[in-house]
Order: C-alpha cells, then structure tokens, then sequence
C-alpha cells in the first residue's frame, strides 16, 4: 500500500481544536471588517435584530393587506406605474401623509414641477413639515436625494417622475439632438449608489413612472416603463395602477374607481390585484374599502342590494352602507378590527393568483357553460 493511500484519521480532540482555530481566525476576520467599514458590515443572519421587515401603511386597507407586511417596506426601493390621471402620485401622497403621522420626515423631490400643496393638504400632508425640492436636471434631482437619504432623518422620499429626470446634456443641447441611453445610464448609476444608503438609513425611497409603448409589438403587452429596466430589477416592490371607472353621484363625477396590481413584490407573495374608490379631494375612500373587505370577510353580510352588520340593515346599496358607516364611527372602527383580525383569511381571497383553485373552478364553470350552451344551439340551415 503506498503512502498516497494512507489517511490520517483525527481524533475527537484534534477536529475540536480545528474549530476552534477556525472560529477563532473567523472572529478576528470580523473584528477587522468592523474596525474598517462599521458595525453590521458583516453578521450571522440569524443574529440581525430587524429581519422583520418595517412597513408603512399606503392609506389603503386593502393594499396593505395585499402587499403581505401591512404596507410598503422601508429600507427599500418602491416603483409606482400606471397611465396619465390613474392616481400614482395621490398614492404617494397617501404614503407620505401616514409617515408623517407616524412622526417620520418626509421629502419630496418634484421633477415634473407639478406638486399641488393645496391637493396634498386635502390628503392628509403637512405641507408645513413637507420637504420639496424642485430640481433644474436629473443629475441634481438624484444628488439631491442621495444626500437626504445619507443623512439618515428622512423616513419617506418621493420622486415624481423618473421620466422628468432630464440628463443635463439634453436639457443643454439643441430641441432636435439625439441622446440614446443617457437616462437609462444615469438611473443605473443612480441606483447602484443610492441601494445601499436607502438600506442602512432605513429609508424607503417611492418613484413614480409613467407607461411608454414599444414600437412594432406582435404579441404580448406593447407597454413599458420610461428610465430603462435598473430601476426594475433594484425595486423590492412594483405596483401597476389603473383608472378603471368613474364614480358618479347623479350627472357630477367625484372619482375613481382604481385597481391596484402587485406586480414584483420581494418580501410577500405578488400578483395580489385590489380595487378601492379614489375620491376627488379626499383621497382612497376607507369607508368603501370597509364595505368591500368586510362583505368578503363574512364580517358584513350581503343579501341583493342589502348590506346588513351583526343582524342590522345599514344600507341599500354599497354607497347608502359608505354613509351609513361614515355617519357612525364606531361601527367603522369594530369592523375595522374584524378585518384587521381576519386579514389572513382576506389576503387568500383578493384577486391576483392565477392559480388559485378558485379561480382555476370559476374559469372551469365558464367553459362548461359555453360548451353547454354551444351544444344547446341547434345548426344553421343553409
């Protein structure tokens, strides 16, 4: 038998020695990566005291539910998208109003030059308390966000829009110069800065986005969104929002009804879908949300046009049950908590997963019923 064959078998003694060298050396490789760049550079996972994750509500009951934490995270990048007038910025706005009542400092970087302070105030801001920045390019707008969010006391910062994030060479050029891929370049660069200052200050960083078509789409959505595919992939959350109706009271629209998809979402299941009613002035109307999330959770029984709480009729209709529980806050408040309570039971049944059984037998139900009626049809006589 030749010596390469041999192996040396350790003993007990030996292997716990080993360790112990190798602990030892892995403590002092830690102690140096402390010493150089800070505490938390570097730790075990299961010893990082804040693994769960913080959220802030977005003023939506049932978005919050769907976004799996109770509303979008901090220390993260957040993307809202949709079309002109679907509501992305009163959403931000609504994001912004409850940070601030949790006693957080919010900002507010405004490339579009189209803030309305008297809109935010009737949602909810302290415009007073408000920071707002209106910068001249985008380089100045994403600086200018960068050095908020390494000052660590800003809790919630809004950037509207990431299409209005001018490179400075195209605001300095002529009207009709082409400049391929600067804005897509300086969003990339952007984000590979900010990513690890929004995560250790614990900032949530929103940008709102608007939809552009893709030229020369065959097949599959022609839509895209405006600042290239970084902020895509550096976004823990995606929300797609859409008008989906207008909310009449007689001949005078005072709103919209608005569907809310989770399109990416890093830190609970996506795909969640929401609908919730968008009121001019006002904001998302809690009140309807209460009706819709309570009739879904059994909690508000739902009989024709009725809706009736715990045996008692309080309204003809979903608008006449808004009033009635605007009219009475305490009934809001217990179903309020009911819901809250029931949230698990909620989450399961919004909308959104394409393969949830009920849908996957509601779809079924469907095709059965079309091949039914098609075999009830007689033949047409030529």
């Amino acid at each position: 038998m030749t010596k390469n064959n041999l192996k040396v078998v350790k003993s007990t003694k030996d292997q716990e020695l080993d360790i112990k060298e190798k602990n030892k050396a892995l403590d002092a490789a830690i102690s140096q990566i402390t010493d150089n760049f800070g505490k938390g550079s570097v730790m075990k996972l299961g010893e990082k005291r804040a693994m769960d994750i913080e959220s802030i509500s977005t003023g939506s009951l049932s978005l919050d539910l769907a976004l799996g934490i109770g509303g979008l995270p901090k220390g993260r990048i957040v993307e809202v998208y949709g079309p002109e007038s679907s509501g992305k910025t009163t959403l931000a706005l609504q994001v912004v109003a409850e940070a601030q009542k949790a006693g957080g400092i919010c900002a507010f970087v405004d490339a579009e030059h189209a803030l309305d302070p008297v809109y935010a105030k009737k949602l909810g801001v302290n415009t007073e308390e408000l920071l707002i920045s209106q910068p001249d390019a985008g380089e100045q707008a994403l600086e200018i966000a960068d050095t908020l969010v390494k000052s660590g006391s800003i809790s919630v910062i809004v950037i509207d829009s990431v299409a209005a994030l001018t490179p400075r060479a195209e605001i300095e050029g002529e009207m009709g110069d082409h400049h391929v891929g600067l804005q897509s370049r300086l969003m990339s660069q952007a984000l590979r800065k900010l990513t690890g200052s929004i995560s250790n200050t614990n900032t949530m960083m929103i940008f709102i986005n608007q939809i552009r078509m893709k030229i020369g789409v065959m097949f599959g959505s022609p839509e895209t969104t405006s600042g290239g595919n970084a902020l895509k992939f550096y976004s823990s959350v995606r929300m797609d929002i859409r008008r989906i109706g207008a909310i009449k009271d007689k001949d005078e629209i005072i709103g919209n009804s608005t569907r809310v998809k989770v399109v990416k979402n890093k830190v609970a299941p996506p795909f969640k879908v929401v609908e919730f009613d968008l009121m001019y002035g006002k904001g998302i109307s809690k009140m309807g949300e209460l009706v819709d999330l309570g009739a879904k959770a059994d909690i508000i029984e739902k009989s024709g046009a009725w809706y009736a709480y715990k045996g008692e009729k309080i309204g003809q209709g979903r608008e006449n049950a808004k009033v009635y529980l605007a009219q009475n806050p305490q009934v809001a408040a217990e179903i309020e908590m009911a819901i809250r309570e029931k949230a698990g039971v909620i989450s399961k049944k919004i909308e959104g997963n394409p393969l949830s059984p009920e849908k996957i037998e509601k779809e079924k139900k469907v095709a059965e019923k079309e091949d039914a009626d098609k075999e009830a049809t007689p033949p047409k006589k030529n």
